[in-house]
């Protein structure tokens, strides 16, 4: 999705390699294979430090990562974003759905995937919610943080990726 928008990219799989990129995507997976990788060489300890300074965007399992608070079953997280999130609220593999969904985005309602998707039950201050599945915020943003419930690489429809790379624009200018 992200070179289809003309950006570089590649994976970060070393610590290291974070002072490398203007932000980071924290892909769906399971959150807690994540947390095992993360927990060798330091990772974690240096994601924790990118993520308060940097635009970062979790998806899925990126999103349970962000939250102040994660449960079924609780597990440790980065503590970034002040949600609670419910991991797999909406059901196993096998009721994955491909939903549209209202969104403040420009262009109108946006097709979201869900697979095993966790629910964010809470939001805190500052949150602005960006997308809503019935009434649930499935698209948060908390100023150079970006988080969803869904998997947007899955869509043809690039504003979510679009909108984080406005981001990255924003804060690289910023810095400037």
């Amino acid at each position: 999705m992200l070179r289809s928008l003309g950006v570089n990219v590649f994976l970060v799989r070393l610590p290291e390699q974070l002072s490398q990129v203007d932000g980071l995507i924290i892909p769906g997976g399971e959150s807690t294979t994540f947390l095992k990788h993360l927990e060798r060489n330091g990772f974690f300890e240096a994601l924790e430090t990118f993520v308060q300074t940097r635009p970062t965007f979790g998806t899925c399992a990126g999103t349970i990562l962000m939250a102040r608070e994660v449960s079924h079953p609780q597990q440790k997280s980065l503590n970034v974003l002040d949600i609670v999130v419910e991991r797999n609220f909406y059901g196993r593999q096998n009721d994955s759905k491909i939903l549209t969904s209202p969104t403040t985005l420009p262009g109108g309602p946006l097709e979201t995937v869900y697979i095993r998707a966790p629910r964010i039950a809470r939001v805190g201050n500052g949150i602005e919610v960006l997308a809503k599945r019935d009434n649930d915020p499935v698209l948060i943003r908390k100023g150079h943080l970006l988080a969803a419930t869904f998997h947007p690489e899955l869509s043809n429809d690039t504003r979510v990726h679009q909108y984080f790379l406005d981001m990255v624009r924003q804060q690289r200018e910023i810095a400037a």
